[in-house]
């Protein structure tokens, strides 16, 4: 990656989102968790989650091990999940992953934009893929326990 690429890539707004991962601190007791690795640049997000009586996310915390960008990626899952079910989930990672492979315009997730400057750099979209995986996990498994 040369540095004008890598300086629109790691902005000051990809940068300042890693720092809203500190509002989100993951729930050690939680039943609802799930681990998701990347195996292209080997970050991990581990997430607990707390449901609602509609099986959707109520409170969410997040462990992250990545670059800025999966860091921020988590943050902007974190700011939207609230709410979502495990189809909505799922539905929401299928469609950025076709996004981020070119086949798609951008799905509608709040501050999804942020990570515009990521979609050439292939290196980068499975970390950012990762907080939906976690949570596409944990909710799915959350529903088989039922």
């Amino acid at each position: 990656m040369n540095r004008s690429a890598s300086a629109s890539l790691y902005s000051p707004a990809i940068l300042a989102l890693a720092v809203e991962l500190a509002d989100y601190p993951i729930e050690k007791e939680s039943a609802v968790r799930a681990e998701a690795r990347s195996r292209t640049c080997g970050s991990v997000v581990d997430l607990s989650v707390s449901l609602d009586d509609q099986r959707q996310i109520a409170t969410l915390g997040l462990r992250v091990s990545a670059c800025a960008v999966g860091q921020a990626a988590a943050a902007i899952f974190a700011k939207g999940a609230i709410g979502c079910s495990a189809q909505g989930i799922a539905q929401t990672r299928r469609e950025i992953a076709r996004w981020l492979a070119g086949e798609s315009d951008r799905p509608d997730w709040p501050r999804l934009e942020m990570l515009d400057p990521a979609v050439p750099h292939p290196g980068r979209h499975e970390a950012i893929l990762l907080p939906w995986k976690a949570a596409e996990e944990a909710l799915f498994n959350a529903a088989d326990a039922r």
